[in-house]
């Protein structure tokens, strides 16, 4: 069977600042928003740009350092994989959502010091453990 490839890189800042919340058996997680822009010339010469949000995950170690390195407005690098999880509602919906799960991170910006990681990928990670 051949592989394949799950594999995403954004350069955004920050929307909101994260939030980290523990699992139900002790993980961190944390999560944020990044907002990427694009901008483009139409054919009549029109400047456009559009913007783009992304739901970021991050576990374990990377989640307190993105809890205490990051802020809304950061200029951020996220690296890692796009995962979607799906949940019923109170109301008896299904609910879905994709998220980037964090890999790596740079902060790009001076606000604070900048700090990179990349953890030990642990397969563990993905379990219904989310606590939101």
């Amino acid at each position: 069977m051949s592989r394949g490839l799950n594999k995403v890189m954004i350069i955004g800042n920050l929307g909101r600042d994260p939030e980290m919340r523990y699992t139900p058996s002790g993980k961190p997680v944390t999560s944020f928003s990044v907002a990427t822009s694009r901008t483009w010339t139409t054919t009549d010469g029109d400047r456009r740009e559009a913007t783009e949000w992304f739901n970021v995950v991050a576990w374990r170690d990377l989640a307190e350092i993105c809890n205490q390195y990051l802020a809304k407005g950061s200029k951020v690098y996220i690296e890692g994989r796009l995962q979607t999880r799906s949940w019923e509602g109170p109301d008896g919906q299904k609910h879905y959502r994709t998220e980037v799960v964090a890999d790596e991170m740079i902060v790009l910006d001076g606000r604070r010091e900048a700090y990179s990681e990349q953890p030990v990928h642990d397969e563990d990670e993905e379990s219904d453990e989310y606590p939101f």
